[in-house]
């Protein structure tokens, strides 16, 4: 078996390990985020080891930082994004439609695929790990989709993944953006087994050098570390998250949020009002509409809604604009955001996120299934 030619210059790297393909993210400085060229290096290979009968199953880890936390994969390239809208450079649409292939491609790669998502786990880390077959969990594990953060949205497949967790939790990790850590993911249904920090080592190890003449032996190279997960404080709260997060609209939601003397719920709110409330009004219609979609489906509309992102209000008069100014670039963490509180948010506003700038047989994920 031959690794194929890769072109992100060592931010991805590949090797064989008998029938195992293994993928290490190498941008430990940037806690793995994705770019371009990584996006398009993980879309190379499996396509290359889906097609390669030697080859039976792959796994994906994100490379470390001596003497600092894990990073599985942090997400997209924001600081990126920024840089690529104000030189209008077209990459940045390249970005997304490829990158919404990759996840599509993960979720249904036909050979078993291992996600070790140890430490940070977000945005993109979320849209490479979710389709995976076992996703792979530690105490140092911390998950989340943060996009409201930066006045985006959950993309990558989040509205389907997200619309598919119990209850109204879904709502509640899309518009708060808030870390769960590795048992609330796992009861969640976005984590799959637990391996204890310490052991994570050992099994890399395991299958970067052990004997993997079969995909029976990678999966047991996981299993025999498993471990039961310590408790999942969220899970607990899922009646309260559900009776909070399954109000009709944002302005419902904060209200009873507000409405609510637990600490929990008062912290909670105060996090969505720091919030672009025109994106936490897009992401809620989002969430929604994806839970009776197809994954293929809800991948199409994303792809609309981040278009919308950009294009909606041209450069820097953009929400997302605003709130990768706000967090990456000034790093000021104060975002003006427009309109400034929901009052201003109209129906027309929202729905004109969900508008294809393309008819059917045009749009550039037409042909996903």
């Amino acid at each position: 078996m031959t690794i194929p030619a890769l072109q992100s210059e060592g931010q991805i790297t590949a090797e064989v390990n008998g029938c195992l393909g293994l993928i290490t993210l190498n941008r430990p400085q940037a806690l793995n985020a994705l770019s371009l060229a990584m996006i398009r290096d993980l879309t190379t290979l499996l396509n290359a080891w889906a097609a390669d009968p030697a080859i039976q199953a792959v796994a994906i880890l994100g490379a470390a930082r001596p003497g600092k936390a894990p990073a599985f994969c942090a997400g997209g390239d924001i600081r990126f994004f920024h840089a690529a809208v104000l030189a209008g450079d077209d990459s940045i649409e390249a970005f997304f439609t490829e990158e919404y292939r990759l996840n599509h491609l993960i979720h249904h790669y036909a050979k078993p695929f291992v996600a070790l998502m140890d430490g940070i786990v977000m945005g993109g880390g979320m849209g490479i790990s979710q389709g995976s077959k076992m996703r792979v969990l530690t105490e140092h594990s911390k998950l989340a989709m943060p996009e409201t953060n930066i006045g985006l949205f959950p993309d990558v497949g989040g509205g389907h993944f997200l619309a598919n967790c119990p209850g109204r939790s879904g709502e509640w990790l899309a518009l708060t953006g808030d870390a769960i850590g590795a048992a609330d993911a796992i009861e969640l249904g976005l984590g799959d087994v637990f391996v204890p920090a310490q052991q994570m080592a050992g099994l890399v190890d395991a299958l970067r050098s052990g004997e993997m003449p079969t995909a029976e032996h990678v999966v047991a190279a996981v299993m025999q570390r498993v471990d039961v997960a310590p408790p999942a404080p969220h899970f607990e709260r899922l009646a309260q998250i559900d009776r909070h997060f399954g109000q009709a609209d944002v302005p419902a939601i904060l209200a009873s949020l507000a409405d609510d003397p637990d600490a929990w719920a008062q912290q909670t709110c105060a996090t969505l009002l720091k919030r672009s409330p025109l994106m936490l009004a897009v992401t809620l219609e989002q969430v929604r509409r994806a839970r009776s979609m197809s994954l293929a489906d809800d991948l199409r509309m994303e792809r609309d809604i981040v278009y919308r992102c950009f294009h909606l209000r041209p450069g820097t008069a953009s929400e997302t604009m605003e709130g990768i100014r706000a967090l990456a670039v000034d790093k000021d963490h104060t975002p003006r955001w427009n309109p400034a509180s929901l009052d201003g948010v109209t129906r027309e506003q929202v729905l004109a996120f969900f508008e294809s700038p393309w008819p059917a047989n045009q749009h550039p994920l037409k042909d996903l299934a």
